[in-house]
This record gives C-alpha cells, sequence and structure tokens, in this order.
C-alpha cells in the first residue's frame, strides 16, 4: 500500500449543532492528491506482472501520483503533461526522477501521445481517470471514512475525469451504502459530468475555461454517469470566483493550500449551499492537488478583499 491512512476532522468554524461538516484530508496524500490510491494500485500491480516503466497522461496531480508510485517500486516513470501544466508542477514530477514530455494544448491531446508511448511489451499506460483498478484503489477512502464517520449521509466531491467519483460510489455500493447523498462539484469552464447527466451519456465539451485546470476533462468516464442513478445525487455547478473563494477560505481555516479543482467542492460548505441544506453528517472530499502556490492564494485573496470592499462601498452609496 502507497497511499496512507488520512485523517476525517471536523471544520473548525463551519459545523454547527445539528450539522457537522466533516474534511476527508486526501491533500496530506505523499504525492498531494487523493491520486496515489488509484495510481499506487495499479502500478503495484503492472510490477507484478513483470512491467518495468509506467505512462501516464496528467495535467499534474495524476503525474506526480504514479511518479512517486513508479519511485517507490523500481520503475521507470514517464509523465506526458500538456502547456497548460504549471512548469513548477513539471519540476515536482522530474524530482522523483520521471521523464516529463510536454505535449499539445490540452490534456486530451498529452493523452493520444502518452498512448503511443506506452505501445511496448515492458510498459503500462496508466490512465489519469477512466480504469476500473484506479476506482479499486480510491475506494479505500470510503472504508476510512465510514469507519470514522459511519453516520455520513452526503458525500461532497469535486468532478473531472470521474475517476474519484466511480471510486467513492464504488466503495459505497461494497459497503451497501446506497442511502448517501451524493454532491458533484464542477466549475462553469469544465462541466463535463454535469453536461453527461444531462444528456444522460457522456458527452464531449467543445473548449474547457477555468481556472480550476485539474478539472479540465473534456468528457468524462461513462461508468460514474450509469451509477451514481442508483444514488440520490446532484450536480453543483460553480463560477471560478466561487472555486477561489473556497481555495482562500479554506487556507485561511486550515492553513492548508489547495487548487480551484478542489476548492469548489469547499465553496459548498462556506455558500451553505442548497445541496447540504438538510443533511446532518457532511463529507468533503478534500482531493488536494499540486499546482498551487502561496503566491498565487495570496493574490487572490487580495483580489478578493478589493471586490468585497469596492462591493461594500457601492452598497453604502445606494
Amino acid at each position: 500500500m502507497l497511499h496512507i491512512r488520512t485523517p476525517l476532522i471536523l471544520h473548525p468554524g463551519l459545523s454547527t449543532p445539528t450539522r457537522r461538516i466533516w474534511l476527508k484530508l486526501e491533500n496530506l496524500q505523499p504525492s498531494g492528491s487523493f491520486k496515489l490510491r488509484g495510481m499506487g494500485l495499479l502500478c503495484s500491480q503492472a510490477a507484478e506482472q513483470g512491467k518495468r516503466k509506467v505512462v501516464c497522461p496528467s495535467g499534474g496531480n495524476a503525474g506526480l501520483a504514479t511518479a512517486v508510485a513508479a519511485a517507490s517500486l523500481g520503475l521507470k516513470a514517464c509523465i506526458v503533461v500538456p502547456n497548460t501544466t504549471p512548469e513548477t508542477t513539471r519540476a515536482r514530477i522530474r524530482k522523483t526522477g520521471a521523464e516529463v514530455i510536454v505535449h499539445g494544448k490540452v490534456w486530451d491531446e498529452a493523452n493520444q501521445r502518452a498512448k503511443e508511448l506506452a505501445k511496448g511489451a515492458d510498459t503500462e499506460y496508466v490512465p489519469a481517470f477512466d480504469h476500473p483498478v484506479l476506482w479499486e484503489g480510491h475506494s479505500t477512502m470510503v472504508d476510512e471514512i465510514l469507519e470514522d464517520c459511519p453516520q455520513v449521509d452526503v458525500l461532497v466531491t469535486s468532478v473531472g475525469g470521474g475517476g474519484l467519483l466511480a471510486g467513492l460510489l464504488t466503495g459505497l455500493i461494497r459497503h451497501q451504502r446506497m442511502d448517501c447523498r451524493i454532491v458533484a462539484c464542477e466549475t462553469q469552464g469544465a462541466a463535463s459530468f454535469a453536461a453527461a447527466m444531462s444528456a444522460g451519456h457522456p458527452v464531449r465539451l467543445p473548449r474547457i475555461d477555468t481556472v480550476a485546470t485539474s478539472l479540465g476533462a473534456a468528457q468524462v468516464a461513462a461508468w460514474p454517469v450509469q451509477h451514481i442513478l442508483d444514488f440520490a445525487h446532484e450536480c453543483v455547478v460553480l463560477s471560478d470566483d466561487e472555486a477561489i473563494m473556497g481555495v482562500v477560505r479554506y487556507a485561511n481555516d486550515l492553513r492548508q493550500l489547495v487548487e480551484p479543482a478542489c476548492g469548489v467542492s469547499l465553496a459548498v460548505a462556506y455558500l451553505d449551499h442548497p445541496a447540504i441544506a438538510e443533511a446532518h453528517d457532511v463529507v468533503i472530499v478534500v482531493c488536494g492537488g499540486v499546482s498551487i502556490s502561496a503566491q498565487l492564494v495570496a493574490g487572490w485573496a487580495r483580489l478578493s478583499a478589493e471586490v468585497e470592499k469596492s462591493s461594500a462601498e457601492a452598497r453604502q452609496s445606494q
């Protein structure tokens, strides 16, 4: 097992006597995100099968998790990232000893290149989100959540390609907890899951336009679109500004940095969103993310303060 058992803690300011807000701190994984659960399992199986190299297409988090797993297992790793992946994230991946190839403007183009590079008999292709072994690995999160908070009635999660969501559903089905409600969160410029739910099947977005680049899968996996129908659920699509607000407030409250892809789920609690209005025990998956910095969050905090000040002045002048 390459991942760690992460804490489940009460949010210090948002919980009330009638509704508790729990945080599953997947940002504390050695790779900085939940991705290590699934990538670790898939890479471990590849090593057992005699593979010597893994290739993963990634915007950042899946790639770093695969690189960390590969280094632990003695495998070579090649991570293919699009141009949008920050240089700081590429550098983090390289520090593990992995090769980093920059290809394409978006993840889909990087994915095609990764598939081409993974055709060797001794090489394993590690998809970013659409694979049942990844979902099995991610589902271990549910084992921990139910051990720590068996009374959970709502799970709040961000959705990019659908791998995390599929893992949560897999775990809940295994534990026969079909009564747990799912709140699936996205930003407006990358709402491929909400589009799939509206259409009844995965659809491809014409473009991705969001600060939450880790949510930037143009088309989600089919399995979670089908199986979330077995649960009470709601799709929540928030703005980039609201996702950033989630990041900034979480940094102030917990002194931890997460990406906007994670901030969008945290924003559901900070906004007291109607999706959790009737809940008693809400677990928010703090999925993490490595493409973030103190400087970036500080800049967003200053901008948010300026916007709030301008709004207050406008209200006073009315």
